[in-house]
């Protein structure tokens, strides 16, 4: 048994003799440090690579955070024009009620100026009436004539 294992192990520094007689260690060598570079090139490239994923993440960010800040402004901005021109039509509203409200008072007072009017002139019509018929009754002639129209036109003068 010693002597299968003794055998081995010659066989085995004879296979690693010949492999480094022929170079084979260049070749694994060669291959790892290829392997090396590679893995070391393709690391460099996600580095890279996440670096500017990172970049990109920010300058999204900041995009978001500014888009967020001008939209508060539009809307704040948008309120307060809202309220300017809720404020105008307020305003121009009350004018126009003032202004309506001047209006109608205005024919009120001349609608009660028309009626008032009236009113005298039926009044005065009434009185002349009376007095007419009352004087005729009781004068008579050529001076019942003068004191009618002298009285016609004294009541017309006091009442208009």
């Amino acid at each position: 048994m010693f002597e299968a294992e003794f055998w081995v192990a010659v066989a085995f520094f004879a296979f690693v003799a010949l492999l480094g007689y022929i170079g084979a260690h260049r070749t694994i060598l060669a291959s790892l440090d290829q392997r090396r570079d590679k893995i070391k090139s393709e690391l460099d490239e996600a580095r890279r690579l996440r670096d500017e994923a990172e970049k990109l993440l920010a300058e999204y960010r900041r995009r978001q955070r500014d888009a967020e800040s001008e939209a508060a402004t539009i809307i704040s901005n948008a309120q307060a024009e809202a309220e300017r021109i809720a404020d105008e039509a307020h305003a121009r509203m009350e004018e126009l009620i003032a202004r309506r409200t001047a209006i109608a008072q205005t024919k009120i007072a001349q609608a009660e100026a028309q009626a008032l009017a009236h009113v005298r002139a039926a009044a005065t019509d009434a009185a002349v009436a009376a007095a007419e018929k009352i004087l005729r009754g009781t004068a008579k002639g050529k001076v019942a004539d003068d004191l009618i129209a002298k009285g016609i036109e004294d009541i017309k003068a006091k009442l208009h």
